[in-house]
């Protein structure tokens, strides 16, 4: 069971915990600080295996079993890391920001004019989108998006597939003229 089946609804009871869980600990993060909603949590969860771990005893205690700690199968568990795991994550982590520092170089050096005219509106239309949401604010929305758009894409899929094509053609048509109009902002054919 995957992260698509989530966020696709395929087990409702497991899409609905997630979904609500996440939420809350977003809306929690609104009212209460990260250290005290960490906190928090680390306090319900220790709450609720003492609970757990003291009921167990009484009960062993009254029918006299001996049925040993209720968590030994977890506490067996091995949860370190290998060190090829770790190599593995550092060496994505490294692809990723290496790829992120040449692209940020590229737009901001203006190595093509075109897209970083589209960085620069993209970075004005944020600075909008700053004023009227913090992160949070912005975070929360697009949970509830992931949870909600591909639900809805798949049951409009024809009708959005149509009115995406139309946006997209009437972009290009723009753009074509934009680059048209700027002398030095022809793309070069690749």
């Amino acid at each position: 069971f995957g992260a698509i089946d989530l966020l696709y609804w395929r087990n409702v009871k497991q899409s609905g915990a997630v979904f609500g869980s996440v939420l809350l600990l977003l809306f929690s993060l609104t009212q209460f600080s990260v250290v005290s909603v960490g906190a928090y949590l680390a306090l319900a969860a220790l709450s609720a295996t003492i609970s757990f771990r003291i009921y167990k005893s009484v009960l062993q205690a009254v029918q006299k079993t001996d049925e040993g700690h209720p968590f030994k199968s977890y506490l067996e568990v091995e949860i370190s890391l290998s060190q090829d795991q770790i190599g593995k994550y550092a060496d994505k982590a490294l692809l990723y920001s290496n790829t992120c520092m040449k692209e940020l170089r590229r737009l901001f050096l203006v190595q093509d004019l075109i897209d970083s005219l589209k960085f620069a509106v993209l970075m004005w239309l944020l600075t909008y989108v700053g004023a009227l949401f913090n992160g949070l604010t912005l975070l929360i929305l697009a949970v509830v998006s992931m949870f909600s758009m591909p639900i809805v894409y798949e049951k409009n899929q024809a009708q959005i597939d149509q009115y995406v094509g139309l946006i997209r053609t009437q972009v290009n048509s723009v753009v074509g003229k934009i680059q048209a109009k700027i002398p030095g902002a022809k793309r070069k054919e690749e």
